[in-house]
Parts: C-alpha cells; sequence; structure tokens
C-alpha cells in the first residue's frame, strides 16, 4: 500500500441498518448457446443445480462455483442482455496460483497473474511482491466473453466476513452436524466435539457436500491434535 492511498471509513451517521436479510444469490449470464456454457461450467467442476425447460422458448440452467454460496444463472428466454457482455465476476481464491492450475487443467484459458500496488493504481505483471491480501489477480472467460476475476484473498479486512448465517439455518447446519458427526465420533479419536463441528459447518456454508464437509471435520480435529 503506497504512502498516499487511504481507505475512508464510511460514516455512518443518520445511518439506519436494514433489519430484512438481502442475499445475492444468483447472478444472471447472458449465453448464446446454451448447452456449450453447460459443457464449459461442468468441465470447471461447477456443481449443476438445475436444468429446467419450458417449450422451445425457455431453457434455464442453474451452476454454483465450488465454495461459492452464489450461483449463476444462463439460459434462454431468462435476460435480454448481449451475450458475453458481463465483465469482472470476481471468484475469491485464497491460493490464486492453485486455483489457476486447476482452471487451466479444466480447460479454461485463464491469463497469467497480475496485481496493483495500490487501490486505484495500474496493474503490473506477476503476483503482488508482498503478498498482499485482494491485491493479486487473475483473469478468464467462458466460450461468449462473459469474464471473471480471481481474487487472491488470505486474511480479510477487519469485519468482512464470509457467513451470513441466520438462527433458523444455523440451527438446521447445527442438528445436521450432529447427525454426521455420530458415526466418526464411534470410530474417531478422543476429541472435542468443537473441532470437529467447526470445520463441517464452515465447509458447508462453503457449498461443500456433507460426506466432503464430513472430511475437513476430520481434518480438523488432526490439525487441532497435531
Amino acid at each position: 500500500m503506497s504512502s498516499t492511498q487511504t481507505i475512508t471509513k464510511p460514516s455512518t451517521e443518520g445511518f439506519t441498518a436494514a433489519t430484512v436479510d438481502l442475499k445475492l444469490e444468483v447472478v444472471v449470464l447472458p449465453v448464446s448457446d446454451v448447452d456449450r456454457a453447460k459443457r464449459f461450467y461442468q468441465g470447471l467442476g461447477w456443481r449443476l443445480d438445475g436444468d429446467f425447460t419450458n417449450g422451445d422458448a425457455f431453457h434455464a440452467i442453474q451452476m454454483t462455483p465450488p465454495g461459492s454460496p452464489c450461483s449463476i444463472h444462463f439460459g434462454k428466454g431468462i435476460t435480454p442482455a448481449t451475450p458475453g457482455s458481463v465483465k469482472n465476476l470476481y471468484l475469491v481464491v485464497s491460493d490464486i496460483e492453485a486455483a489457476r492450475r486447476e482452471l487451466i487443467a479444466r480447460g479454461a484459458e485463464v491469463g497469467e497473474l497480475f496485481h496493483f500496488t495500490s487501490i486505484g493504481g495500474k496493474p503490473e505483471p506477476g503476483p503482488h511482491p508482498d503478498g498482499s491480501s485482494y491485491f493479486t489477480y487473475a483473469t478468464f472467460s467462458d466460450p461468449d466473453g462473459n469474464s471473471f476475476l480471481l481474487q487472491e484473498i488470505t486474511t480479510r479486512f477487519p469485519g468482512r466476513g464470509l457467513s451470513n448465517l441466520d438462527v433458523p439455518n444455523l440451527t438446521e447446519l447445527l442438528r445436521e452436524a450432529e447427525e454426521r458427526h455420530g458415526p466418526y465420533e464411534a470410530s474417531a479419536p478422543k476429541h472435542h466435539w468443537s473441532d470437529w463441528y467447526a470445520g463441517y459447518i464452515v465447509a458447508r456454508e462453503q457449498g461443500k457436500t456433507p460426506e466432503e464437509a464430513i472430511q475437513q471435520g476430520a481434518r480438523n480435529v488432526e490439525a487441532g491434535r497435531g
């Protein structure tokens, strides 16, 4: 961060927080060939949540990137936007080099890493020299030209958490974790249940399957015992 760069905290004077949750869960992408787009995103390993048709005029597909609480919609009859006109959707990753390698292996044409030395500055080639969170990027596009920005975030700014769990959802997740923890506890070494629950719930919040979350819970237990 440069010596002249400043980050101003927003004023809360006269501000009243909203009381109703407004959770962004879907972004619509305009595409010209639905089947081609579906093959592309499936090739990236994104989860297929639904494939809906209604005659010849409507075809909608929902897919979700691994670990993302937000999904994408694309299809026929769902948006008048020009195919390929959505640009620079952020995909946040904790290890951008690993993410780039995997995406390339899955068929995406991911550009070289670049970084910014300051907010609003010019892009420079390569990762940020200090490894600063938020400042290293790479980009790729789908077959229509809708583009994505990989952004590496390893440490978040204060107050910028990942989860927007409400009480009913957390209650449901805790009950699910309790049910899944039972079989694991029966054969696992002695451990504190909170270590396993934490790994399981975070994994489920990141979009992982229950089976993947069980593995994450076990890894968290092992890390705590190590």
